[in-house]
């Protein structure tokens, strides 16, 4: 049977989206039950709505704490019937015993090549290490920001103009296709967090490699 995954976001929901277009693939083995807004009238709820998603928005701000905003979205999780946690651009910190609660069944998607450059700005902390490589990584959520197992991540190139703006949009293109792509492993069984560290089932790309700069006709 197919898992079922609710998407927490705080936005636009572009990799919510991406995930809704590859659970509709008939052998895809994950269905999105629901979507959870911590913002009112975020572009993201509209548009899980006209997908014909049940949208719900379970706003922050009524909360006294951090513990009672995560008991009322873990109850909207689990009304839904929801198997995996996908977050999709969601700005909140949950509590540890909230990620406590859902290790190995909640996923995270980052924007850079993790363990490097963790927390804000990850793009522009990329362009201030003068790497010319950057990406973006699908993890397990732990208590730690930004610290879970590492299912999958993609690589791109740092172009010599590049400001963090256009860093992250040629990223977040490689995240429309690597989180559906983990979600895909997870869901399946192919990807599985054991003793801390993710244990993948199946094949590993050994053919593809990305070098930049790029290198020169007689090397």
């Amino acid at each position: 049977m197919k898992k079922r995954v609710g998407i927490l976001i705080s936005g636009r929901g572009s990799n919510m989206m991406a995930l809704i277009e590859a659970a509709r693939a008939p052998g895809y083995p994950a269905e999105v039950a629901v979507v959870i807004s911590n913002r009112p009238d975020v572009p993201g709820m509209q548009r899980a709505r006209e997908a014909g998603i049940k949208a719900l928005v379970v706003d922050h701000k009524g909360f006294a704490t951090r513990e009672d905003f995560d008991t009322a979205v873990e109850a909207a999780l689990r009304e839904a019937g929801v198997d995996l946690v996908c977050q999709a651009g969601f700005m909140r910190i949950q509590s540890a015993a909230f990620a406590d609660r859902w290790l190995g069944r909640q996923l995270n998607i980052h924007p850079s090549l993790l363990p490097s450059f963790r927390g804000l700005r990850p793009q522009q902390q990329a362009l201030d290490a003068g790497v010319r490589i950057a990406g973006c990584t699908v993890h397990f959520v732990t208590a730690e920001l930004d610290a879970g197992p590492i299912v999958a991540q993609a690589a791109v190139p740092v172009l010599p103009d590049d400001t963090a703006e256009t860093l992250a949009e040629r990223i977040l293109t490689a995240e429309h296709k690597l989180y559906p792509l983990a979600l895909q492993l997870v869901a399946a069984g192919e990807a599985v967090l054991e003793g801390g560290r993710v244990v993948l089932r199946g094949s590993v790309n050994q053919q593809d490699w990305l070098i930049s700069p790029a290198a020169s006709a007689g090397c």
